[in-house]
């Protein structure tokens, strides 16, 4: 007998995951089903990868190569071995998986490559308003092809899987850039560390939620949060930044876009 209390952990759930019941896994399957069958229409394969991939695949994404534990969720697999074993994480999208089964089936794959993928993906980052560590996401990606067919066909098939979706007229917007232009921004100001230019392109990602006055802070020295959160910024050069806010508020521009 013992008189300690028994334990009686509280109910709760993580922070940035959710639970769903019926009515929003209906609507879920069922949107994925219909624009599955445009993906199909349009002779692109599903694929299915693993939840996890080893952290070399991901690529810079991870800043942490010893510990790569910042912005996913990561382990170590211990491979049954008393040696220290390689560190693999949950994907954090569709697209770095891709590259790894393309790149190890290349020469049995046909060229191009089309293929489509949904599930859940995760990222270990601080959850907020409409923004959630556990999501889903429904991709198709042409690989093996650098013609501008290619590019034309995924928008037209992503303009048919929204409406196919339930989404109609002026209720979705699809905007169309390229990193080839914010490349030659980077080499017209003599930025060259890959980096550098991989933690700009992230705060140019952001440019929707935070505005220009957030974006031009990541593209400095960082910014603080209303939670008091600090993210380091790319540190680009001021002559670089005021072409990027250039391009940005040019692409918003009635007529320039």
């Amino acid at each position: 007998m013992t008189d300690e209390a028994p334990i009686r952990p509280e109910a709760r759930s993580p922070r940035g995951f959710a639970d769903r019941r019926g009515r929003d896994l209906t609507a879920e399957r069922r949107i994925v089903a219909r624009v599955s069958e445009v993906y199909e229409r349009w002779g692109f394969e599903a694929l299915e990868t693993p939840a996890f991939e080893y952290a070399d695949a991901l690529g810079k994404f991870l800043p942490d190569a010893d510990r790569p534990n910042e912005g996913v969720f990561a382990l170590q697999d211990d491979a049954g071995s008393d040696e220290p074993g390689e560190w693999m994480a949950l994907r954090y999208d569709h697209t770095a998986p891709l590259a790894r089964f393309a790149a190890q089936n290349w020469e049995t794959l046909p060229k191009p490559f089309r293929r489509y993928a949904y599930g859940p993906v995760w990222r270990n980052e601080k959850p907020g308003p409409g923004r959630f560590r556990e999501f889903w996401q429904c991709d198709a990606d042409t690989v093996g092809s650098d013609r501008p067919e290619a590019d034309a066909e995924i928008i037209a098939m992503g303009c048919e899987g929204l409406r196919a979706a339930g989404l109609g007229g002026g209720q979705s917007v699809i905007r169309v850039s390229n990193r080839k232009l914010f490349d030659g921004l980077f080499d017209a100001g003599g930025v060259t560390d890959s980096v550098q230019r991989l933690t700009a392109l992230r705060a140019v990602d952001k440019y929707d939620r935070l505005g220009l006055e957030g974006v031009r802070a990541l593209l400095g020295e960082g910014r603080l949060d209303e939670s008091g959160d600090y993210t380091k910024g790319a540190r680009l050069p001021a002559a670089v930044i005021g072409a990027v806010e250039a391009f940005l508020v040019s692409a918003e521009t009635p007529g320039l876009s």
